[in-house]
Order: C-alpha cells, then structure tokens, then sequence
C-alpha cells in the first residue's frame, strides 16, 4: 500500500475530477488524503478518503506576491506538515492549483499535474488554447497562428515572472519554462482523446479520459411520452441570471420534444416550465445524461464529457473560459455543434438543436465515444501510471 495526497481548489470542475482520481487510488487499496475546500468535506470523506482542509485563495489568476491575503506561497507552506505527517510517496496536484505542487517540491517528492479538461499547452501551428478556434486546414492558416506566437510567449513569459516569485518567496530555484506549471514526472489529460487535436505528445503525459464524480441527488421527474429527450445542463458557475436556460425553453415550448431542464439550485429565479418541460433545481447527470438525444449547455468540460460518455450529443452555448474551446472541440469531433454566445437566440438555438437531432452523424459520433469511455476507466487508468511513477 502507498500513500498518496490529492489536491485541488474548489470549484466543481476541478475538485470533482481530483476526488474522482482519488477513489480511483483508494480503489487499488492506497491510502489518499484529499486537500481541498472545506465545502468538499462531507463529499470527500463519504467516499471513505481522507480529507485535509487546503487553505483558500484565488486560484485563478493568482495574486501577485505581496498583493495581501492567502497567497499560493502561504497556502504550500500551510500544506508542508500535511506532508511530513501523512509521508505520502506522491502529491497529485490540480493544474491551476499551484500550492500543493509546489509543497510537493520543497518536501522532495514526486509530482503528479492533474488536467481536467482538453490539454493547454500550446503546440506550433495550432489555435491558442481558449479562443475556441478550430486547426487551421492549409498551410497559410498554419503559418498565421506560427506568425502569432510570439504574442502568446509575451502573456506565457509575464506569469513565468510571477510564478518565480511565488518560487522566490518559498527559496525555490526560478523556471525558465514558458508552461512550468507542469510536472516533469507525470501528467494526466482527463478528457476524451478524440477531443485532442493532433499532436506530439510529451513522453510523461498521457490522455486517460474523464475523471467523473457527482455528489449524490435524488432522482428527477423525467417528462413522460416518446419524443426525443432534450436535457438543458447550465454552468453551475456562470449565467447567474439563467440566459440559456430561459432561451432554450423558448426555443423548444412548441418542438415535438420532452424537455428536462436545471437552475443549478438557483430557485429563486425558477422559470415557468412550458407544457412539454419539467425543470428542477438539480439532476444527477447519473440519472439524465443516459436518457438525453441532445443535451443543451454552456460548454463547461465536466457537461461536456457526461454527455459525450453517456452517447447524447451536445450542442455548446460558450460563456466564459474554456467553454469556447470545449464547444469548438466538440464540433470537431463530430458530436455535437456550438452556437457562439453573441448568436444565441430562440431561433438560433432551435435550429442548431433541430440539425443536430435530424443528423445521425452526431449521435453515431457521440455513441463511438461512449463506447470508448466503457472500455477505458479514466480512474483506473489514472491510478495505474500514478503507481507506476513511484515505482520507477
């Protein structure tokens, strides 16, 4: 038996995958200790793990040394006995939570990075990661984005700067490299291969497929008849105001379909459910995602991936973030269509859903994915390169 330590910040997109990971560990018989929010406790210790309360700051972008409050320094220096008590063989870190890998290396130990969505680091030729841009088809397009490079290595090079003084601050030596908050050991990319462009891949990194994890709800009321089912998933982080989810129920009150859709536990602000719908405060993707023919969301990687892996395709609405990468992703692949923000509309969005159910093409795509996903455990498979590092 090895010990190992799991750390991520809180947000459900990147506290989920790392539990997720976690159990996986615990599962070939480890002991693992999770650090993350306190908010996470109940979930993380029901999973039978242990759980150690990480110490918070902003995570993404974060603040500069010297700025005030929790910093990344203050929150690896908090988790540095964690380490000596517990003495775990690796620390397995999220990639935008900075603290436990940088703990990790003042303790001398093995560093796992832990990539929750579709792989950042950018690669001569291809779009920049985030801008939701498909590769280029010609050899003009690739040189443009080869033209712009030096405009991505400026933004990479200043949070370089910032990174090393978060280093200086715990007597690190400083990084030269453009991407160094990766880890030279190992690196798990959890999210479907055929969301990954092509590419020459790092030795140490490997695309395992999506780590899943859901705290447990109670089943939801599935609209009754034989039509298509469509499932509205929002963000649960963004769209306070519930944008789409109040377009897609315009758009789909008059279509021939059961509509199930979520407010994320926004309550207040519950819309009226047109005569085809039900909507809920929240659902067990569990329970919808196997039952969906399309599912309608803001593009967040987690949604994307539960669909994908349950064979429903998915029609993207970006907000913010990632969502246009993971929406420009999905299209690519051939599972599903992204209707940019500033074009969403009732229209828009009921014609894009009508094209992507009336196409076949989309379903059998989004099935070949879910078939992969049911022949490779992301958890396992995670878990199994984690021992084979400590073990080399």
């Amino acid at each position: 038996m090895s010990r190992f330590v799991v750390g991520a910040f809180g947000d459900a997109g990147h506290a989920f995958p790392a539990i997720a990971l976690a159990r996986g560990l615990r599962g070939r018989g480890h002991e693992v200790v999770v650090e993350t929010w306190e908010h996470w406790r109940e979930a993380v210790e029901t999973e039978g793990l242990g759980f150690a309360a990480a110490q918070e700051y902003k995570t993404f972008p974060p603040p500069p040394p010297g700025s005030g409050g929790p910093s990344p320094a203050d929150a690896a220096s908090a988790l540095l006995p964690l380490l000596e008590d517990f003495g775990p063989d690796a620390v397995v870190s999220d990639i935008l939570t900075a603290a436990p890998a940088l703990a990790a290396e003042m303790a001398g130990l093995p560093r796992v990075v832990l990539v929750p969505h579709v792989y950042p680091v950018h690669e001569t030729g291809l779009p920049f990661f985030a801008l939701g841009a498909r590769p280029a088809r010609t050899r003009m397009g690739r040189a443009m984005w080869r033209a712009a490079e030096p405009v991505l290595a400026m933004g990479l090079r200043r949070g370089g700067r910032e990174r090393n003084m978060t280093r200086a601050e715990l007597r690190l030596p400083p990084l030269d490299e453009l991407h160094g908050g990766f880890s030279s050991d190992l690196a798990l990319a959890a999210t479907f291969p055929q969301l990954e462009y092509p590419r020459t891949w790092p030795k140490h990194t490997h695309v395992i497929g999506p780590l899943e994890f859901e705290v447990p709800a109670p089943p939801v009321e599935i609209p009754e008849g034989d039509e298509p089912l469509a499932v509205i998933a929002p963000s649960t982080a963004q769209d306070p105001e519930g944008k789409l989810l109040r377009t897609a129920l315009d758009a789909l009150a008059d279509e021939p379909l059961r509509v199930l859709a979520a407010t994320n536990r926004r309550g207040e602000s519950l819309p009226r459910a047109p005569a085809n719908a039900v909507v809920v405060d929240w659902m067990s993707y569990s329970q919808v995602m196997p039952l969906a023919d399309v599912v309608i969301t803001h593009g967040g990687h987690g949604t994307v991936c539960r669909a994908l892996g349950a064979g429903a395709p998915t029609v993207c609405c970006p907000a913010v973030g990632d969502m246009a990468e993971n929406g420009a992703r999905v299209q690519w692949s051939g599972a599903g269509l992204m209707l940019p923000s500033r074009l969403v509309g009732p229209r828009s969005l009921r014609t894009v859903v009508r094209r992507v159910l009336a196409d076949r093409s989309f379903g059998e795509r989004a099935r070949a994915i879910s078939a992969w996903a049911g022949q490779n455990h992301a958890a396992d498979r995670g878990a199994v390169l984690v021992e084979r590092l400590i073990r080399t």
